[in-house]
């Protein structure tokens, strides 16, 4: 289950309805080993594409080098699918070099409605998982929680 702040999906989803009709991307990163999603790190999509993303790769590099400097780790790679369902393609199957990482789709196709879901993708087999929207970490205290309906 991806677990994951209000605030940060907000501005995931406002990160895709911006970059419409390319498809958006990022990642959220957390501490090493926590699977905690804390810190938004909306990306530029290199390909400013309609059916397809990748991280400008000097951009991606600056991100990757200010994560180990911080000691986080990435927990969750978003795009957005612009005309599709948010399920990953063939594509997105091939290129999903993270193990550990939930990967969240966006679908902004219809622009009353916005559908979200995760996966785990892991030597090529794609697994949904629920998303769980906390209205914050209060620890010591139980979260308002979202739980987002997702299709198996």
């Amino acid at each position: 289950m991806l677990t994951i702040e209000q605030a940060i999906l907000d501005e995931i989803v406002a990160h895709a309805r911006r970059d419409h009709p390319d498809e958006a991307c990022g990642v959220v990163t957390g501490p090493i080993g926590s699977d905690r999603p804390v810190r938004h790190i909306p990306m530029e999509n290199a390909e400013r594409s309609t059916t397809f993303y990748r991280f400008d790769s000097l951009e991606q590099l600056k991100v990757w080098r200010e994560m180990d400097d911080r000691d986080e780790e990435v927990v969750v790679i978003y795009h957005s699918h612009t005309a599709t369902e948010a399920y990953p393609s063939r594509t997105d199957v091939s290129l999903a070099a993270e193990p550990g990482a939930h990967y969240l789709l966006v679908s902004t196709r219809e622009p009353e409605s916005t559908e979200i879901r995760s996966f785990r993708i892991l030597d090529g087999v794609v697994t949904e998982e629920p998303v769980n929207a906390v209205q914050s970490y209060l620890f010591g205290q139980t979260p308002n929680a979202v739980d987002y309906e997702c299709r198996s």
